[in-house]
């Protein structure tokens, strides 16, 4: 039985896959939520042993509620499938998790210059500085590898399923007072193209939905 869910949030991620589903520590369970792919990705995750659902309705938060509510081990793991982030990682946040955590997020850390364009960077820093005032955690990046209790995940009852869906998770786990800590993890040039960060206009989307979170999560 997996002590840790990973879920994974696939749209045409056939090409980083099998790197990504490789790097799975023991103990661990991939959940790959296809979103729509016309690559295969759903056959190559299914090849390498992953358990594979389908989510029909876009949207990374769409996916990643598909796999939350499909996981079952004691903990739940997130994390983008596109090789930018190495799962062999997440024990370290795992642990924290022991240590008095109830959120752990992974801070990205380029490994090169080119991994984290520069507008998607910025942004991050923004919206990285707005969350710190409001939870009062000290976060500078919302990124995409976080790691919490499965069962109080899935408490939260998050309902954004668009690119809000990071940001609810840590407004909605500070409002019910849980613990929330960064963790820096390596940051690498992505498999492909991004379909978010690798634009300006998808960034521009992403903001434009986590403004909406921030506006609907005022008393």
């Amino acid at each position: 039985m997996a002590i840790v869910d990973l879920v994974l949030p696939t749209l045409d991620e056939a090409q980083a896959l099998p790197w990504v589903l490789g790097r799975l520590p023991d103990g661990y369970r991939a959940i790959v939520v296809d979103n729509g792919s016309v690559d295969g990705s759903a056959d190559v995750a299914r090849a390498a042993g992953a358990t594979v659902i389908s989510e029909s309705r876009r949207g990374f938060g769409a996916a990643v509620a598909a796999g939350v509510a499909a996981a079952t081990a004691p903990i739940v793991a997130v994390c983008d499938a596109d090789a930018s982030l190495d799962p062999a990682e997440l024990p370290r946040l795992v642990a924290m998790l022991d240590g008095g955590a109830d959120l752990v997020l992974g801070r990205r850390v380029p490994t090169t210059r080119g991994a984290w364009p520069a507008h998607a960077r910025l942004a991050n820093r923004y919206l990285a500085r707005r969350i710190s005032r409001i939870t009062g955690s000290r976060l500078r990046d919302l990124g995409p590898m976080r790691v919490a209790r499965t069962a109080a995940l899935q408490s939260l009852e998050l309902t954004d399923r668009r690119s809000g869906y990071p940001l609810e998770m840590v407004l909605t786990a500070a409002a019910a007072g849980w613990h929330i800590v960064e963790i820096d993890v390596p940051y690498a040039p992505r498999a492909g193209r991004s379909k978010v960060t690798g634009t300006v206009r998808g960034t521009a989307t992403a903001i434009t939905d986590m403004r909406r979170v921030m506006r609907e999560a005022r008393p």
